[in-house]
């Protein structure tokens, strides 16, 4: 039984909306692979036509492995990952019991934020919400939408008074980023961050004293 518990997989459920900003969503699962993190995907119906949208590459579920490998670099090692439909409500992650360490929707609509603020469960990414807050496991929500209105502000208040992360997609320019892949990394890697993965996707602030800044000239 001992043996058992420690071989248990346990993955993060990384959810892909249809919102613009798939970048992000493919820097973060690089980034997990990379720290030996054990994925479970959800591509939701919208976010294929995004992906498509802004890569060119077709995201089909029957050939998701293929389309994969194409969307975030096909050097990546794959063999822990597994892939849901949006419609499987059958699905590991709409369970409780399914050893799931946490969830990360990025980047998120307002729409899958409004379902997730209302405990709905029209596809495989809200009810996998829902069973991550249920479970009192990480919830971060990567919202990509500007400007918002009153009610997504609301939606978003009641993700985190039900102990959601919300971290908007807000890089940081601090970090010396000179290109969009970097500000993509950016906040992917705060993403991480909310959950504790290590990664290497920016240079940290190091706390310099203002005087020393200026003598630089910065």
């Amino acid at each position: 039984m001992e043996n058992e518990q420690r071989t248990v997989r346990r993955p993060w459920v990384v959810a892909v909306a249809g919102a613009s900003g798939t970048p992000y969503a493919a820097s973060v699962l690089r980034a997990l692979i990379a720290a030996g993190e054990a994925v479970d995907l959800v591509v939701s119906r919208a976010a294929r036509l995004t992906i498509l949208d802004e890569t060119g590459i077709s995201f089909r579920d029957a050939h998701w492995r293929t389309d994969l490998a194409a969307w975030i670099g096909a050097d990546q090692d794959l063999d822990d990952v597994r892939y849901w439909t949006a419609g499987d409500f059958a699905a590991g992650p709409s369970s409780g019991s399914y050893p799931a360490k946490g969830m990360l929707v990025v980047p998120a609509t307002t729409g899958a934020v409004a379902g997730m603020a209302l405990g709905l469960s029209k596809d495989l990414l809200q009810r996998a919400a829902a069973v991550t807050l249920k479970e009192r496991r990480p919830l971060v929500v990567c919202l990509r939408e500007t400007p918002l209105d009153s009610v997504t502000l609301r939606h978003l208040v009641e993700l985190d008074a039900a102990g959601a992360v919300v971290l908007p997609a807000s890089p940081g320019f601090y970090a010396g980023g000179s290109t969009a892949q970097e500000l993509v990394d950016f906040v992917a890697g705060r993403v991480l961050d909310a959950v504790g993965v290590p990664h290497g996707l920016y240079r940290r602030w190091a706390g310099e004293l203002g005087a020393e800044r200026v003598a630089r000239g910065a």
